[in-house]
């Protein structure tokens, strides 16, 4: 036992010297790398030509969501949203029953509301606030809902068949011209669903009474349209005994779809972004014999093939003037670079243009982070509404740059990839901007020698959209745009490079930020 004792003694003893020993190497080598100065951190300020690209007529059919109204803003001009959709039966070849009469055509589209405003209403049911309002919310607007004659293709026979059939947003007088017959939300009594229409905030209700007992049903706010009776029960009822209703493929060739279009009735106006996939209508009719009658009801979806219709007017002659090209701005860069969503205008971008990125790998820097900070011109932007998210991508080859893909996507189409950036921001000091993550973007032009592509920024409605859209008129210069950028309207004067020294805003004009470390 003793002896098994001392030699426990001395085996801790040793291991004690050993670590300490350890210890003291590990400090000393520690103490070298960071006393001895052998890397330095710094930053390094690199110009960047960045010029505006005006946006012509694009391609707008098939979006995830689509504009309705009219939007006056005060620095590009009015843009005025229509829409055409084909429908779907959700139940093709319908069995009606005997001597079926309409009794009631609605059409519902959901608004989108904004979840962190919603309160309860005593009386029941919520208090909402809509999202993705645009301009006066109670302006109103005449609004007419009509059948098109227009057929949406899915295939392009021109061509072969071989691609999907495409439609541009400055096709609206081609709509226009074949539509069918008069208005089917010919409602003489309430004017707020044509004449008189806006977006509400006020929820929909329904009370249905059950053996005495009376039950209400509280549903988002939306737009809700009665729709003429007579001419569902002519053409989409009598048409089922033709055959006409036979299937989805029969039935959008026979009706081909709806027509929206909106007009400007007063000084103010206002516009939504709509999910019109989420709408329906529901034709309510009875049918049975005499006596017998009971109630039965189909329904019509707000699918299939879409087209969103823009009209520009009214343009800001200073944006009008911004937006046009010339081998100068296209040399030295614009001082203010207007982006705009829509058929707008986007912004070009080179980076190292004088050919510091040489420089950069001659000294071997390591980057540490690299960032673009887009500041707003917040005396030249006077609109109430900005957008909330721009998109910088790989404008060469119409796919996101690298740094777009750090991070998790987000749970909104919004407010994701917060690490790649690109969120409307203020500073200490209240001045907007948008600042955008190029760090693996740079590291790569210089430790992969990856080509120096030219990038695009422009504004986005779903940051998780990367498809793009093509120019109806393609040049050598631009064919196509992100697709999300043709989503929204919505518009933000920037800062670009081309600012003079001495000038008060020669500090926010645009520079790409590197942080590097180099070796002693």
């Amino acid at each position: 036992m003793y002896h098994n004792s001392f030699f426990k003694k001395v085996l801790i003893i040793c291991c004690v010297v050993f670590l300490y020993s350890c210890d003291k190497d590990y400090n000393s080598i520690g103490d070298n790398l960071i006393g001895g100065s052998h890397f330095v951190f710094d930053d390094y300020t690199s110009d960047v030509v960045a010029y505006n690209q005006e946006i012509t007529a694009i391609q707008s059919n098939n979006q995830a969501v689509n504009p309705l109204g009219i939007y006056q803003d005060p620095d590009f001009g009015t843009t005025t949203a229509n829409f055409v959709t084909q429908l779907t039966l959700a139940a093709p070849n319908p069995t009606l029953g005997t001597n079926p009469v309409v009794e009631s055509v609605e059409l519902s589209i959901p608004y989108f509301v904004d979840a962190t405003q919603t309160t309860v209403n005593t009386a029941g049911g919520n208090n909402y606030v809509l999202d993705s309002i645009y301009g006066d919310a109670n302006a109103k607007m005449k609004l007419s809902v009509y059948r098109s004659g227009y057929y949406l293709r899915n295939i392009d026979p021109i061509g072969g068949f071989v691609e999907p059939q495409k439609y541009y947003t400055d096709q609206n007088n081609v709509f226009n011209q074949v539509k069918i017959g008069d208005r089917l939300n010919n409602n003489t009594i309430d004017r707020n669903e044509n004449d008189e229409f806006f977006f509400s905030n006020a929820q929909h209700s329904v009370t249905t009474t059950t053996d005495g007992v009376s039950t209400t049903t509280y549903s988002v706010p939306g737009m809700k349209l009665s729709l003429d009776v007579d001419y569902f029960q002519t053409y989409i009822i009598n048409a089922v005994a033709l055959g006409k209703l036979a299937s989805n493929d029969v039935f959008k060739d026979y009706f081909r779809g709806l027509y929206f279009q909106v007009e400007k009735i007063s000084s103010t106006s206002s516009l939504a972004m709509l999910n019109f996939a989420g709408g329906t209508i529901t034709i309510k009719y009875k049918e049975g014999e005499d006596g017998a009658r009971v109630d039965n009801s189909m329904v019509l979806n707000l699918t299939g093939n879409t087209v969103s219709l823009l009209e520009q007017s009214n343009l800001n002659p200073t944006y009008t003037n911004a937006i046009q090209s010339s081998d100068s701005k296209i040399a030295n860069g614009d001082s203010r670079l207007y982006v705009k969503g829509g058929q707008g205008a986007m912004t070009r971008l080179r980076l190292f243009d004088k050919g510091d990125l040489a420089t950069i790998k001659g000294n071997g820097w390591l980057v540490n982070e690299a960032n673009l900070v887009f500041y707003v011109d917040d005396e030249s932007s006077t609109s109430s509404h900005r957008p909330q998210r721009l998109y910088l991508y790989d404008f060469t080859n119409h796919r996101p740059i690298t740094d777009y893909y750090d991070g998790v996507s987000g749970t909104t189409i919004k407010n994701g990839k917060t690490i790649y950036g690109g969120i409307l921001t203020k500073d200490a000091s209240g001045n907007s901007y948008y600042k955008f993550r190029l760090t693996n973007h740079i590291r790569n032009l210089i430790q992969k020698d990856s080509t120096n592509i030219e990038l695009g920024l422009v504004v986005t409605e779903n940051i998780n959209t990367i498809t793009n859209a093509k120019l109806k008129t393609p040049t050598t210069t631009i064919t196509r745009a992100p697709q999300a950028s043709v989503m929204n309207p919505l518009g933000i004067i920037l800062f670009g490079n081309n600012i003079p020294l001495g000038d008060p805003n020669y500090d926010k004009r645009l520079r790409l930020q590197i942080y590097y470390t180099k070796p002693n």
